[in-house]
């Protein structure tokens, strides 16, 4: 764990978590913070507006309260804002995918990390959630997807520090490989 997430993003997070937990919003406010992320991932000049010292903290206010709109709980909001005025809104993306570790840990789910060479499909997906949680026993497993055309066909499916590599540039690395010891 490193200096930073132990001591800024671990802390706000637990906060955040225990004023979820308090009020029966946990799932609530993890839903926020997934889209606080998927905001913050798609916009670089956002990214910049927090950690620029020399924007007002009013204006960061402003700017997060029209990009969170009415959709959010009370909750979220006010925790937002908050970290505007402690300085640490630079943190906010991390802080949220704390948050969401913490959230798994609660609910017994697993992330499991999915690469692709397409877009995959809600059976597909299905497929995964029962391969992870029959080499997990979790409870329930979360999939962050992405797609990289570069691994030509497959999957390579990661869980923590496990990785299961099923892509098709995996099986060829690996016939290279064998071959090489001939």
């Amino acid at each position: 764990m490193s200096i930073v997430q132990a001591e800024i993003l671990e802390p706000y997070a637990q906060a955040l978590m225990s004023v979820a937990q308090e009020h029966n919003l946990t799932d609530a406010i993890g839903e926020d913070m997934r889209g606080i992320i998927e905001v913050l991932k798609n916009s670089e000049d956002l990214q910049q507006v927090l950690s620029n010292p020399f924007i007002k903290d009013q204006a960061k206010k402003d700017i997060l309260g029209q990009i969170m709109g009415e959709g959010v709980q009370h909750f979220t909001r006010n925790f937002v804002m908050l970290l505007v005025d402690r300085r640490r809104a630079i943190f906010l993306e991390g802080i949220a995918q704390q948050y969401l570790a913490l959230l798994r840990k609660l609910n017994q789910t697993v992330l499991a990390e999915v690469t692709s060479a397409v877009e995959l499909n809600d059976g597909q997906k299905d497929a995964i959630r029962d391969k992870v949680r029959a080499i997990s026993s979790a409870r329930d497993v979360e999939l962050d997807t992405k797609i990289d055309p570069e691994i030509i066909g497959g999957v390579i499916i990661k869980v923590g520090s496990q990785v299961l590599d099923a892509s098709l540039r995996g099986q060829l690395r690996r016939i290279g490989i064998s071959l090489s010891s001939v």
